[in-house]
């Protein structure tokens, strides 16, 4: 079964990459660059999903969900927004629209909802069951990819030792990790060696979920139990019924969603929005975060309950310059993606970029590791990776680091001058990167959001 998928988008190079590269990954995309075309075209054809940008020429996301809905509200949409049209997204999804993706689209984030949002229309539909096992098993293959490489690094060992420990276990697990080191890749291995593998495996990015559409994303709503409820919704909660939930970036939930959460995972049963009926849930829980969730219950922000009832157990997610035997072997996987995502045949690294990398700290991880590979194969000419075609700050960051070290001796590392005085490194590295945030916590070896926290917590003037 090959899903048909429409992509409305002004921007018309856009629409035709984004068009390309679904068919690519299997899909039947068509592309058309304003809502009067997409309006034709949808009269004469089925589609299973539609990807619309929320302002179009002749009319907006509300309008195209309208019509869409009208047709056939069994069609899937998922709206492409900038920043300033969150809000109009948001009211759009209490319409009846899958989700919201923000401009510049993510490749793989973009594929991960369109999976989700496919999952969702067959769970809907009871007569086709042969499809939820095609939509599952492209799922399962886009998420398992880097499951393939395992490392054979200290930290690997120890981190695939503690998976399948836990994976034949019903225990919640806590994934604990700085962003890009592919906690949802454990996740996921964790459900797979489990006696759940084969079950529905239902991934949610907490932190994308709006405060006020939580419970009926989380348990489901009947149609017509809220404006714009214009058809049963299934949640979450019910979709991953017999196999895993796993909730991506926990830490994000509002307080508010956090007390439905937690009474949910004690009862095991879920009512959706308008229903007086409650629903009997049988599901594993696996928790991601990059924040210190301990700290936050100290401060209020996150309750003590619940982070016990999602840390039954608990995996670090080693960073990827803790897994400096590894750093090579990651490279030669992305390079092989990366080959098949652009149809190009670059044989290997030269030995000068693999030093490089070898040397570099990776501050973003596996993610910025994945991206850098891409982006250089994408400008490459050779069938090798030269030095030429990599990003300046794999180049600038150790050139910084030795400049903000200059009156130190020369064996203290970033973790013990930051002990010394943490703040005085944050304004210096804020400093050298004028001020701008990610390039600042790119030189201290964090993430942007451990930094926007470490700024708050000094009370750094910007």
């Amino acid at each position: 079964m090959i899903y048909k998928i429409l992509v409305i988008d002004d921007d018309v190079a856009f629409c035709s990459m984004l068009k390309t590269f679904l068919n690519k990954k299997g899909f039947e995309a068509f592309g058309v660059f304003s809502f009067n075309e997409a309006e034709q075209l949808i009269k004469k054809q089925d589609f299973d999903l539609v990807l619309t940008d929320v302002r179009l020429p002749d009319g907006d996301g509300v309008k195209i969900l309208q019509f869409i809905k009208e047709i056939n509200s069994d069609i899937q949409v998922i709206l492409m927004t900038g920043y300033a049209d969150i809000k109009t997204a948001v009211n759009a999804m209490k319409l009846g629209a899958f989700d919201y993706v923000s401009k510049p689209i993510n490749s793989d984030e973009i594929l991960h909802t369109i999976n989700q949002a496919l999952n969702n229309k067959l769970t809907i539909s009871e007569n086709e069951t042969s499809k939820i096992n095609n939509s599952k098993s492209s799922k399962i293959k886009q998420i398992t990819d880097l499951s393939v490489v395992k490392g054979k690094s200290a930290a690997s060992l120890e981190l695939h030792k503690y998976i399948d420990v836990v994976a034949p276990t019903n225990i919640s697990v806590l994934v604990i990790g700085d962003s890009g080191t592919g906690k949802e890749n454990i996740a996921f291995s964790i459900h797979n060696q489990s006696k759940r593998a084969g079950k529905p495996y239902i991934a949610v990015d907490c932190g994308a979920i709006p405060k006020e559409l939580a419970a009926s994303e989380f348990f489901g709503h009947l149609k017509g139990s809220f404006t714009g409820a214009i058809q049963d919704k299934i949640g979450h909660f019910e979709s991953a019924n017999g196999g895993t939930l796993f909730l991506d970036e926990v830490g994000n939930l509002s307080y508010e969603v956090q007390i439905q959460l937690l009474r949910a995972l004690q009862e095991r049963k879920i009512k959706p929005i308008g229903s007086s009926k409650e629903i009997e849930v049988d599901i594993r829980v696996i928790a991601a975060t990059n924040e210190d969730l301990q700290r936050a219950v100290r401060e209020g922000n996150f309750r003590e309950d619940l982070y016990h009832r999602l840390n039954e157990f608990s995996i670090q997610a080693p960073r990827l310059s803790e897994r400096e035997h590894d750093v090579l072997l990651f490279a030669v996987f992305f390079l092989k993606q990366s080959n098949a995502d652009l149809e190009k045949e670059i044989i290997d690294f030269s030995d000068e970029v693999k030093s490089i990398f070898l040397n570099y700290d990776w501050p973003g991880n596996l993610r910025e590791m994945r991206n850098i590979i891409k982006r250089s194969v994408l400008l490459s000419t050779s069938n090798f990776i030269e030095k030429e075609v990599l990003p300046q700050e794999l180049f600038n960051q150790n050139k910084i680091i030795s400049n903000l070290y200059s009156n130190f001796e020369e064996q203290e590392d970033l973790k013990l001058f930051s002990q010394k005085n943490e703040e005085q490194t944050i304004i210096t590295a804020l400093e050298k990167a004028k001020f701008n945030k990610t390039k600042a916590a790119q030189i201290l070896g964090i993430d942007r959001k451990t930094l926007y926290n470490k700024i708050k917590l000094y009370n750094i003037e910007l």
